[in-house]
């Protein structure tokens, strides 16, 4: 095995929701496979967000044959097709981008809206919605789907052990929300490189991740504290904001297997 790796893989399906470890995925232009291929919305169409409605955290994904299966505490599991919807078409905000995308039903806004005790609405992202990234980072033509602004976040396991030895309870890497997790890198070593390829895929490191308060949560409990932001502020503040992990565009479409090595492109 290579000295740097891919450990692990990691799939959001439904925005704020729990991920899914998978030991290999399609990339495509809008990143890993079903990732973030759905989010919630409110009634004003604007995004729902586990930074106020923390209990989004406790939504379990699964992917079963056709299907995303969605459960939740004291709630029948939710059955969505994985080919999307054909829900009538409507145009969502999240942040300051707006895009198309397709309602999922009235039996999916009634269980989300029982659950979290808000109206709240699952819409789906067709292939042909185009969300732009960010064009100070990118060509202006990268595409990513309802992630908060990049197709892929990566973190070493060396980072996170460094800050579980200035906490006093160690975390687990489910607070930080990362697609790549790789092995075999020094702490914060992922803040030194411009590019790595993974596999045959060319990845370009282009903005340090500003952490939020989704990582208090604890997504077993939905519980809120202050670590780690408060650990982490003391010695990973760079302009008012707290850096952990790095957001990645990737170059070409393809596929990822855990194992594959990390080669350092550039630095």
């Amino acid at each position: 095995m290579a000295d740097i790796y891919l450990k692990q893989i990691f799939t959001y399906p439904l925005k704020s929701a729990a991920g899914i470890a998978f030991k290999n995925s399609a990339v495509s232009d809008r990143g890993l496979q079903y990732d973030r291929w759905w989010m919630l919305i409110d009634k004003h169409n604007r995004f729902l967000s586990a930074r106020k409605f923390h209990r989004m955290v406790l939504i379990r994904c699964q992917i079963s044959k056709n299907l995303l299966v969605l459960s939740a505490p004291g709630m029948n599991e939710l059955r969505i097709p994985l080919a999307g919807s054909s829900g009538p078409k409507i145009a969502v905000q999240i942040w300051k981008d707006e895009c198309m995308a397709s309602s999922c039903g009235e039996e999916a806004q009634d269980w989300f809206s029982n659950f979290l005790g808000t109206s709240a609405r699952m819409v789906f992202m067709p292939p042909e919605s185009r969300r732009l990234l960010d064009a100070r980072y990118t060509d202006g033509q990268k595409r990513v789907g309802f992630a908060d602004g990049y197709p892929f976040l990566l973190i070493s396991e060396a980072s996170l052990s460094d800050l579980n030895t200035r906490l006093n309870r160690p975390l687990e890497m489910a607070r930080f929300r990362p697609n790549l997790i790789v092995g075999g890198a020094r702490p914060y070593e992922e803040d030194e490189w411009k590019s790595v390829r993974i596999g045959e895929i060319i990845f370009q490191l282009v903005k340090p991740c500003s952490r939020c308060v989704i990582t208090t949560i604890d997504p077993n409990t939905a519980q809120v504290g202050k670590e780690p932001l408060r650990t982490l502020a003391r010695y990973r503040s760079r302009g008012g904001k707290v850096l952990f992990g790095q957001n990645l565009v990737h170059l070409a479409e393809g596929g990822l297997s855990v194992g594959m090595p990390v080669e350092i492109l550039d630095r």
